[in-house]
């Protein structure tokens, strides 16, 4: 029995070893027999399968809904597609996907918004999708933000902030995502950046990265966090995104936010996987064991996609 204790030592201290030469290298922690096992994948979360809310417009301070009026596009001052649990939705089985917490689509009605609230220890990434943002928090930033813009802000020790659409006629749309930070407690902070058609137009945009990451240069907006977020609108019919190499032990969740798209994922040995159709609001979640390709095609018209990439957990 002595000799086979000290075996099964021998063999976790090895195994510890090789958990921590694999996080040096950047790699998720799963066993190496059931990293090969589970080659790359592509899951699709249909827009059908999220939660929508749509909550009493006092609960943050507005006006009743206005019925009636022609320039709402939807009876309740909001409609918000909870891809993860939040606020009244709970689903042990949709808590979260590695570092992203909260993913909710946000469509905000004329004049109405969200009144000051806290936040605390989290990275809020906001990507406006349509419509004018104006955003106001306690560190005395006060901006308005348009289609195709990011702002960040780091919550950490505290801060407080509002999000409303000012504008009398036209909705407002925003992806709302909440990062977990690589530790707590961190100053507050915010900032934004507003992209071009052109840096969108039929390639991947690179809005967010990483905090301390030297490939990360030059991107306009960065997070306490292993995580990038790419932006894409594909314009004309038959258009197809240069393929997007998603690494051994990286995972991504990529949103269709307009028109449609297919996502067609290839693994490193050149085998395709099955084509995944995504619609408006649909989503798509992207494992990669080995280096995976990804390849967009609209099936017509044009297309808009927010992609976030990120170590597996």
């Amino acid at each position: 029995r002595g000799a086979s204790s000290a075996t099964q030592k021998l063999r976790r201290r090895r195994l510890r070893r090789q958990l921590k030469e694999r996080e040096r290298e950047g790699c998720c922690t799963r066993p190496r027999k059931r990293q090969l096992a589970a080659m790359a994948a592509a899951k699709k979360v249909p827009a059908s399968s999220l939660f929508v809310s749509e909550p009493n417009p006092r609960w943050f301070g507005n006006r009743e809904n206005e019925a009636g009026n022609a320039r709402w596009t939807n009876a309740n001052w909001l409609k918000s597609r909870f891809h993860f649990s939040f606020a009244e939705y709970s689903d042990r089985r949709r808590d979260s996907f590695g570092c992203l917490r909260v993913l909710n689509d946000d469509l905000v009605q004329p004049m109405r918004g969200f009144g000051k609230h806290p936040h605390r220890n989290m990275e809020i990434v906001t990507y406006v999708v349509e419509g004018a943002l104006t955003h106001k928090d306690s560190t005395g930033t006060e901006e308005t933000l348009r289609r195709g813009a990011i702002q960040f802000m780091t919550a950490g020790t505290g801060v407080y902030h509002s999000e409303h659409n000012m504008s009398a006629d036209s909705p407002l749309r925003f992806i709302q995502m909440w990062i977990e930070p690589r530790r707590l407690g961190l100053p507050p902070n915010y900032g934004s950046y507003e992209s071009s058609r052109e840096e969108r137009a039929n390639r991947w945009a690179h809005l967010v990265g990483s905090v301390g990451d030297n490939g990360a240069q030059g991107v306009p907006v960065a997070v306490h966090q292993d995580v990038n977020l790419y932006v894409c609108e594909l314009e004309g019919e038959g258009e197809e995104l240069p393929a997007y190499p998603l690494k051994r032990c990286r995972q991504a969740y990529l949103l269709c936010m307009e028109g449609e798209v297919e996502v067609q994922s290839r693994d490193g040995d050149g085998k395709d996987g099955d084509a995944v159709a995504l619609a408006r609001h649909d989503a798509c979640q992207l494992f990669g064991e080995r280096e995976v390709a990804l390849a967009l095609t609209p099936s017509g018209g044009n297309a808009h996609v927010l992609m976030l990439e990120m170590r597996k957990r």
